[in-house]
């Protein structure tokens, strides 16, 4: 798939999952995620949340097929919705398969976009930064923030404000997974929040 004719209005996120190789795309990525993520058991989240279901989405985005489904997905999104966006990364370690596998792609597709890494921390040595490859970015460069799964939005937050921190703009998030158990309003304060999935695509 390529990217929207210049000068054209960007798609809307529905318009771009009705089209037959995206919803093929996200079809099999959502298949993958239930075989290979997805547990309906009681556990303890990283938020410290209890929930009665768990998407271990690193079982799919350190996956061949899946990383591959992941980049064109985001890709697609990207070249709509942040078309200008110069780079796509966010907090590690979740961010860091997602960040990579969209670089990768948009390289094949002509569009080249870096990816870059949030620390938890900032770098013990040297110049103790917060972000990995930044460098190759002009200040007030456009960027995407991408995340595995929102809850509580704490992590992809935590990552936008790294990244504007920097002097980076960021234009657009992405996440695969949107629990809907919060998080979604309190990114969407900082920047528009598109997912791949929700609660419902998993849980009756």
């Amino acid at each position: 798939m390529t990217g929207k004719m210049l000068g054209s209005p960007p798609m809307s996120v529905e318009s771009l999952f009705a089209m037959p190789e995206v919803a093929a795309w996200r079809a099999r990525l959502h298949a993958l995620l239930r075989e290979r993520a997805f547990q309906e058991r009681e556990i303890v989240l990283s938020s410290g949340l209890r929930s009665n279901f768990y998407i271990d989405c690193k079982q799919v985005s350190l996956n061949a097929e899946g990383a591959s489904l992941i980049g064109k997905l985001f890709c697609a999104l990207i070249e709509q919705l942040a078309p200008d966006a110069a780079a796509v990364g966010g907090l590690t370690l979740g961010a860091d398969p997602l960040a990579t596998a969209t670089s990768l792609v948009s390289f094949e597709r002509g569009r080249p976009r870096d990816a870059f890494i949030v620390r938890k921390e900032p770098k013990g040595h040297g110049t103790g930064q917060w972000i990995e490859h930044t460098a190759a970015l002009r200040p007030g460069a456009e960027v995407v923030v991408v995340e595995d799964v929102v809850t509580t939005g704490g992590s992809m937050l935590r990552a936008i404000e790294r990244v504007t921190d920097a002097g980076l703009q960021v234009k657009l998030a992405l996440a695969l997974v949107d629990r809907a158990e919060g998080g979604r309003p309190v990114i969407e304060a900082r920047a528009p929040l598109v997912t791949l999935f929700s609660r419902g695509d998993f849980l009756p």
